[in-house]
């Protein structure tokens, strides 16, 4: 059932009111929702912002533009088109296992984990692992080839395709896979293969640590936590400790996007899985299998690269289709979109700022949501 589509303005003041609501009970600082309705050119959409894109160590307001820390947005957004790209061009297939993908002698329980089972969170890899705090006295160059051999050594907590761990360890070797591969950089690759067929590479975009462009000022993004070991307010840099030590460019995450960027490229993937746009470098059939939830493990709600609705106390709340696919990023981002009634909604905060104890957004989140769809859908779930 598709959703109604009520005035823009109607629509715009509802938003306002919720991230007014979800400012004022001290939720996040600022916040900017984007809904988007249809398909294809027949889209209506909406885009609120409101609050203080920081507030340490001065008061600044949020401007619509600005760029928030998509924080493990970067799974879905990046990562995950990323592998579809090389599917496509056939460098690589959803089965094809470990040893193959690193081009390097795997052996053990590790040698039977798939492309399928990074992306699902099925390999067997632990969940977080703080690489840090070695990466920060390896030299640049070597990073990244580092922290893989870490990711490798690491003991499995289950055989893979048994269970479902959330892991950013598994995403991280999914961004190395991609760059041996496709034979260049992550954030290259993406911007190329990915954002810039949608003309989307300055809305969304990898902000590499050490080659930051001149015309994206520090004022141009939203700040996130006081970080107790790099002993300041971040702010255009990545919140991510790990991807920080790697960089600022990582599978699991160091994404920025804004808010227009963030629901354009929702909308385009949901047009994509109708059948209302294409991709050069992306097959449709393809992305249609990722965003289906895997079946193979009891319990589970992971498609490949997206998350889909819990049975239970959903983030997204209790009104999308149990088909929808979406996913949450830590620094207080998320998007969700739902192909039955062609719908999009993100909402990026900075909920982290000053502080990541600051956890009021997990009961925020599905009343946004709930409210969003009672505006869209006032006939019913």
């Amino acid at each position: 059932m598709k959703c109604g589509k009520p005035p823009l303005i109607i629509l715009q003041k509802e938003i306002k009111k919720l991230l007014e609501k979800g400012a004022l009970e001290g939720v996040f600082p600022s916040a900017a929702a984007g809904i988007a309705c249809g398909l294809g050119k027949g889209k209506k959409q909406a885009i609120v912002h409101h609050g203080n894109a920081s507030l340490y160590p001065e008061k600044r307001k949020l401007h619509k533009n600005n760029f928030f820390d998509l924080a493990s947005l970067t799974k879905p957004l990046a990562t995950t088109q990323g592998i579809l790209c090389l599917i496509k061009d056939k460098k690589i297939d959803v089965d094809e296992k470990l040893s193959s993908l690193l081009e390097k002698k795997i052996t053990g329980e590790k040698s039977n984990i798939t492309t399928r089972h990074l992306l699902s969170h099925s390999s067997g890899f632990p969940a977080h692992r703080e690489y840090f705090h070695i990466l920060q006295d390896i030299p640049g160059n070597k990073k990244n080839e580092f922290v893989e051999n870490l990711i490798l050594q690491e003991s499995l907590v289950y055989a893979p395709g048994t269970a479902s761990i959330y892991s950013d360890l598994g995403f991280i070797l999914l961004g190395r896979i991609i760059e041996k591969k496709a034979r260049c950089s992550l954030a290259h690759y993406v911007e190329e293969k990915v954002l810039k067929p949608l003309r989307l590479e300055k809305k969304i975009f990898y902000n590499p640590l050490y080659e930051r462009k001149n015309n994206r000022p520090i004022t141009g993004f939203v700040a996130t936590e006081k970080c107790p070991w790099r002993k300041k307010i971040l702010c255009g840099e990545v919140h991510d400790d790990n991807c920080y030590t790697m960089g600022g460019v990582a599978g699991h995450s160091g994404l920025f996007g804004n808010i227009e960027g963030v629901t354009t490229y929702a909308g385009v993937i949901l047009d994509l899985w109708k059948g209302a746009a294409e991709h050069p470098n992306i097959n449709k059939e393809d992305l249609v299998s990722f965003l289906a939830r895997q079946q193979q493990i009891q319990g589970s709600s992971w498609a490949l690269g997206f998350d889909t609705p819990a049975a239970e106390e959903s983030s997204c709340g209790s009104r999308l289709s149990p088909i929808s696919v979406g996913h949450l990023g830590f620094t207080g981002t998320s998007f969700w979109i739902d192909p039955e009634k062609e719908v999009v909604i993100v909402l990026l905060s900075n909920r982290v700022h000053p502080s990541r104890e600051n956890i009021s957004i997990k009961k925020f989140r599905p009343y946004f949501h709930d409210r969003i769809m009672e505006k869209l859908c006032p006939e019913g779930k």
